[in-house]
């Protein structure tokens, strides 16, 4: 036997599949793409199990499921069953011999449950990664995680991308007198570079968690008196967080305050709280599906363009860092 390779007489297809979770953004990164969504039968049964069946052969194809593990409850699921429906399509894909299966998360469940902070409790982030592999997923495309540790959970390969460079483009040009604010510490190296980003200067906040989803700030460090602040965070959640940040930036005597996050599962009373804050505009990506009555100072800016060049190189085996030019780990 010679040391030759043998010639493959086959071309390599790109298939997009779409969860329920997001079925929007799904479409959207399909249209970048060129391609149709894949059709793919998902369904849950009477007694609250999900079922998926791919309706065309996907043999050798590279597939990628568009599905944050997020709700969305105009398609009737939660954030669990979204991340049931991601296991049994994965499970699906690899049974129907698919070429290779990559996993497009934008929003990654339980992400925060990312360390013990207690005793006797679960590291979430952990099983949710050791459970994607145990279904046979090969890559994971996924957007600012709460903390690129994350990554370590995986044995396959993470492409990490962020929408900072995205969200920080959308205020260029906003003012001369720029100041963005950390709602945290941890948020430091990511306001510094959407600072940087933008020619502002940066200013930090204060915080103190006495409970789970609940912030209290003490004081603002940094110049804000007479400039217009950007709180910048990854997540919105209740909005408790960023309300407290923008009413201490107003009190520390800012112009005017606007906000930029990543991701917005706007949970629970998180509208009430931002129709009611002194938010000029609140500028978020749709990694989440907003859902009915968002506040009208509430900005969307697609994420799809992003995750759909990041999708074209994974499929061509080109270096997805580029994208940013290598400077895609902003935590």
């Amino acid at each position: 036997m010679t040391g030759t390779s043998l010639p493959l007489g086959y071309d390599k297809r790109l298939m997009v599949f779409t969860g329920r979770a997001n079925p929007v953004l799904g479409a959207r990164i399909a249209g970048e793409l060129g391609v149709d969504p894949g059709p793919v039968t998902l369904r849950t049964f009477a007694n609250g199990e999900v079922y998926c069946r791919f309706t065309e052969s996907i043999r050798g194809a590279d597939v990628f499921l568009v599905q944050p593990m997020c709700a969305n409850p105009v398609q009737g699921v939660n954030a669990n069953d979204a991340l049931l429906e991601l296991l049994v399509m994965i499970d699906a894909a690899v049974g129907a011999s698919a070429h290779r299966v990559i996993a497009v998360t934008p929003w990654y469940g339980y992400a925060r449950q990312d360390k013990k902070s207690a005793p006797r409790e679960p590291i979430s982030a952990r099983v949710v990664a050791r459970t994607l592999e145990a279904v046979g997923v090969d890559r994971v495309l996924t957007m600012d995680l709460h903390a690129g540790q994350l990554q370590g959970f995986f044995g396959v390969p993470v492409d990490h991308m962020t929408a900072l460079m995205m969200l920080a483009d959308h205020f260029a040009g906003l003012d001369d007198d720029l100041v963005v604010v950390a709602p945290d510490a941890g948020r430091v190296k990511l306001n510094k570079q959407f600072a940087t980003r933008i020619g502002a200067e940066l200013a930090i906040l204060d915080k103190e968690r006495p409970q789970q989803q609940v912030a209290e700030i003490g004081h603002v460090i940094g110049d804000v008196t007479g400039r217009t602040a950007i709180v910048v965070d990854d997540i919105i959640d209740t909005a408790g967080t960023l309300c407290a940040a923008g009413e201490a930036v107003m009190r520390a005597g800012a112009r005017r305050v606007f906000a930029a996050a990543t991701h917005a599962p706007f949970s629970g009373p998180a509208y009430q709280r931002l129709a009611g804050a002194p938010f000029e505009r609140i500028v978020v990506t749709d990694t989440i599906p907003l859902r009915p009555g968002a506040p009208p100072n509430v900005d969307v800016v697609s994420c799809a363009p992003l995750l759909a060049d990041s999708i074209r190189r994974i499929f061509t085996d080109d270096s997805v860092s580029e994208v940013f030019g290598g400077n895609n780990h902003p935590f």
